[in-house]
């Protein structure tokens, strides 16, 4: 297991128990890092509301008994960079109004408020309002808030937290394989998005590496049944086929990716950057699908 005692890991993306941002929180905790989370503003209070009710409880255990905690939440809306971003219209929205300080450089600013420097920031954000229309068909705006949700938010969170990381700091980010495939019923633009997370991994790796000494990692990870994936309507399919085509005939768990993301976010990692790890049971390595009726194999 990496060992994170005494790292401090922002994990953007948490807004219940079932997803890979969960996951990956947990198994940072299980290293010993010190968890702060940062939940879409909308969510902060059925979040918080499921964790004082118990609701997590079973989810939060970890190995030794004890329950995950977190050190502090953050309301976070990653569409927006500064508080001039924020449209009047949302301002006003009402799951907003009771919330402060959500846009990306107020939180930073309040995470360095509150806790000084950070070790590691995770991103597990991913929006997409035409995910299920064909790219044919989708919109100009529905194209670019994929791209905004699912991509820039990742830039404009090293351009924020990164001056308030330590030296040796590390990210990871999530991706999938569409961002190199064409994977039907993936749309609205966000295979596109995925694309553009990929590549700004290598040129943010050059660009935070050479001004910050930090890492910056990205995990291509195979489909799970998470409440975010299920709005895709396709996942189900998505699992069958891995399993039916991928080398490792099973479903995946979030737990290999938290594994392989806590791996990367240590200092065993420390030589790794630039990259773009596939945790989805080899199904980024096939060229042919096995299950299909043309093929005649055993």
């Amino acid at each position: 297991m990496a060992n994170l005692k005494g790292k401090k890991a922002f994990i953007a993306g948490v807004g219940d128990d079932q997803g890979y941002g969960w996951a990956i929180a947990k198994g940072l905790a299980e290293a010993g890092a010190t968890i702060l989370i940062g939940t879409w503003t909308p969510m902060v209070n059925i979040f918080t509301q499921s964790w004082k009710l118990g609701k997590f409880d079973e989810s939060r255990t970890l190995s030794d008994g004890s329950l995950m905690e977190y050190a502090k939440l953050y309301a976070l809306d990653a569409a927006f960079d500064t508080p001039e971003d924020v449209p009047q219209e949302i301002k006003e929205n009402k799951r907003y109004q009771e919330a402060s300080h959500y846009t990306i450089s107020e939180v930073a600013a309040k995470v360095a408020e509150d806790f000084g420097t950070i070790d590691i920031v995770v991103h597990c954000l991913a929006n997409g309002p035409e995910v299920k229309k064909p790219l044919l068909e989708t919109s100009r705006k529905g194209y670019l808030a994929a791209v905004s949700a699912s991509a820039y938010s990742f830039v404009s969170m090293l351009k924020y937290f990164g001056p308030i990381m330590t030296h040796g700091g590390a990210t990871v980010s999530l991706t999938y394989l569409a961002s190199e495939k064409a994977v039907p019923g993936y749309g609205g633009g966000m295979s596109s998005a995925k694309a553009a997370l990929e590549s700004d991994t290598r040129t943010l790796a050059w660009e935070a590496g050479r001004k910050w000494g930090i890492r910056v990692n990205t995990i291509s990870a195979g489909p799970l049944r998470s409440r975010a994936a299920r709005a895709i309507g396709t996942i189900d399919s998505m699992i069958e086929y891995s399993k039916a085509n991928a080398p490792l005939v099973k479903e995946m768990t979030a737990e290999e990716v938290s594994q392989a993301a806590a791996f990367l976010l240590s200092p065993a990692a420390s030589a790794i950057t630039g990259v773009t790890l596939y945790v989805d049971n080899g199904m980024h390595a096939m060229g042919m699908a096995v299950d299909s009726p043309s093929l005649k194999l055993v």
